[in-house]
């Protein structure tokens, strides 16, 4: 008689994609809301500032979990169906598409993500991951989104509450910065 063998199938199911759906989604959340403000000391400040750190923080999770392929995936994902997203709203409101407002936004979100996914696996590559690096890098991260937001939108920064709302922001995102990057050193490496 013939022995039956059984296969081991081992289960290899990806499911990055639910990250990178999440990722989406938050991004043209924040684009919804952008023009949503609450005042801090008599400063509009932007509630979608508060979500940018968040943005980092999961194309970091998908890159620990994962690898580097996944999270320049779901970093350009996100860059376009935000773009789109933006074009279909535009046309639905029946709202003149305004092509600096999509590549503020997209060169701000598209290089700080890059910027951010490489310094990040530098860290995690080079160093134990220190938690202060971490933190660093989420604060260096958006930075650099707020001043490219900035460049492309130099005619704003005439305003004169403009530098306070800036620094405000910077402010109030690395406080959520710490948080995030302790939880992300925390956080194991691989699946």
């Amino acid at each position: 008689m013939a022995r039956k063998t059984k296969l081991i199938i081992e289960d290899n199911y990806n499911d990055c994609w639910i990250y990178i759906l999440l990722l989406t989604t938050l991004t043209i959340l924040l684009e919804s809301i952008k023009t949503y403000e609450f005042n801090i000391m008599g400063v509009g400040v932007s509630y979608a500032t508060l979500g940018i750190p968040f943005t980092y923080f999961i194309v970091n999770y998908i890159y620990k979990k994962y690898d580097y392929k996944k999270a320049i995936a779901a970093i350009s994902i996100s860059g376009v169906i935000t773009i789109c997203f933006m074009a279909m709203m535009s046309f639905a409101l029946g709202k003149n598409l305004i092509l600096s407002n999509l590549t503020g936004e997209f060169c701000g979100y598209i290089v700080s993500q890059f910027v951010n996914l490489t310094i990040y696996a530098f860290i995690l590559n080079n160093t134990r991951g220190l938690y202060p690096l971490i933190l660093v890098n989420y604060i260096f991260s958006v930075t650099a989104f707020c001043m490219l937001y900035t460049l492309i939108y130099l005619s704003k920064v005439i305003y004169e509450s403009y530098w306070i709302s800036y620094f405000l922001t910077i402010g109030i995102d690395t406080a959520i910065c710490i948080v995030l990057a302790y939880i992300d050193s925390k956080v194991k490496r691989g699946k």
